[in-house]
Order: structure tokens, then sequence, then C-alpha cells
């Protein structure tokens, strides 16, 4: 089997398992389960954890190139070890709403600020709960609600840090170093957009002073190379022609000049 039709296969089952467990990792932190309520919660996470690593190995076993594979599908090994990113994959049809415009640029600024903000709501969500679970029964926390941790979370990731609440912990501590590279790259992210726009609104009337993409380019080569093929054999034909006819031609003028040398010979 192909890596591609594998892909296309598990695409459906992939994104359940990504909501089964988040739900029971909500499920889990939110109302702080004890006994067997915690290990039925921590089974279905461990398991549809282990369904997205096995998914991300079948599929770079099955890939013809793995190193170039891995190279062009890290966003597929992020999925493997966060798995609730794959349903970013969900807000695709919010980039294809009637309406939206339909030039390059249009397109994918809508895609990076859609599939961005999923991510980094994903990313708060998730964060939040992390950072509860560490810290809810640590000494001295003071992270010790869902509603606080939110809190917290939005705090670190627009890199406020107004500093009302701090982990306590290794583990929320780390939570809070991918939070602050997270709110990094959505900074850079918003900001490169923002930049585009107002490009391609600034441009909007001067439009020869536009910059070329290699699309256009190459279209262009390949319409100027079909006219000079096609003027090169309309050339070619053109010459054949007239070469026809100038020996044609050629030939009447000989048949002529002997037919008037015949009429001057004596006796003609």
């Amino acid at each position: 089997m192909e890596e591609t039709a594998w892909h296309k296969r598990t695409a459906l089952p992939l994104i359940i398992a990504s909501l089964a467990y988040l739900i029971a990792y909500s499920w889990r932190v939110i109302a702080d389960l004890q006994g067997p309520g915690r290990v039925i919660a921590s089974t279905v996470i461990l398991v549809t954890w282990a369904m997205f690593i096995a998914d991300y190995l079948v599929r770079l076993a099955l890939a013809t190139n793995r190193r170039v594979w891995f190279r062009h599908h890290l966003p597929a090994l992020a999925f493997a070890l966060i798995p609730v990113l794959r349903l970013v994959r969900l807000l695709r049809f919010m980039t294809r709403l009637p309406g939206m415009k339909t030039t390059a640029g249009g397109v994918l600024r809508t895609q990076i600020l859609v599939y961005g903000a999923g991510a980094s709501v994903i990313l708060i969500y998730i964060a939040s709960l992390a950072v509860l679970e560490a810290e809810r029964h640590a000494p001295d926390a003071d992270i010790t609600t869902f509603g606080i941790a939110l809190w917290w979370s939005c705090v670190t990731v627009t890199t406020t840090g107004y500093g009302d609440y701090v982990p306590v912990t290794d583990a929320g501590r780390w939570v809070a170093v991918g939070l602050m590279l997270g709110g990094v790259a959505l900074a850079g992210v918003i900001t490169a957009t923002l930049a585009s726009w107002v490009l391609e609104r600034a441009s909007r009337e001067h439009d020869d002073q536009e910059p070329a993409t290699r699309a256009q380019v190459r279209l262009l080569m390949d319409k100027i190379d079909a006219l000079t093929a096609q003027s090169a054999a309309g050339g070619a034909n053109g010459h054949g022609g007239a070469g026809g006819r100038g020996e044609g031609g050629g030939g009447e003028r000989d048949h002529g000049a002997l037919g008037d040398g015949g009429d001057e010979r004596p006796g003609g």
C-alpha cells in the first residue's frame, strides 16, 4: 500500500481519535478524576496517542524516500506528538467559504489566519489542562482551578506576563516555555499576514509595479516558445514554396529561351 492511500484511509478515524483524546484528557484534568474514572480516561488517552504514533511510523515506513518524507511532513510529527492539533484540519472548510478571495495571496492569507487561530485556541486549551494537572496539587501552587489556568495561558501566549500566577513545578514551567514560543510564532504570523494585506492594498492601483511570480514567468516563456516554434514552422513552409516557384519559373524561362533560340536558327 502506498503512503498516500494509507493516509486517506486513516484520516477520518484519526480525527475521531483526536476528539476522544481531547474529551478524555479534559475529563481527567477538569474533574480531577481518581480511582476507576481516572484509569478509564488515562486508558483512552494512551490508546489514542498510540494510534497517532503508529500512524506516523507506518506512513514513514511506506514512504519511498524516508528522509525526504520526514523533512516535508514535519506537521505530521507535530500531530503525532500533540494529537488534538489534528482537529485544526476540521477548519479547512472555513477557508473555502463563498465570497472568499480567489487570488493566490488572498487564499494563502485566509488559510494562515484560519489555521493559525485554530491552532492557537487548541494550544491555549491544552496548555491550560497541562499546567493545571501539573500545578494543582503542588505545594505553594496558585494555579489551582481551570479558570486560573486558562487566564494564565492567555497571558503567557501573548507574551504579556503579568506575573500574578506563576508555575512552581518543572512540568508547569516547560508548559510555559512552549506557550511563549507559540506566542512568538503567532505574533510573527499575524504581523506577516497583516503586512502582506497592506502591500496588496497599496499596490492594487499600481499593478504594473507588482513583481511577477515564477508561475507567471513560466507561463509567459511557454507562450513565447510556442509563438517562436509557430513562426519558425511558418517560415520554413513559406521558404519551401517560394523555392519551388522559383525553380518552376526558372524552368519556364529556360524553356522560353530555348524556344526563342530555335526560332532564330536558320530555317526555323
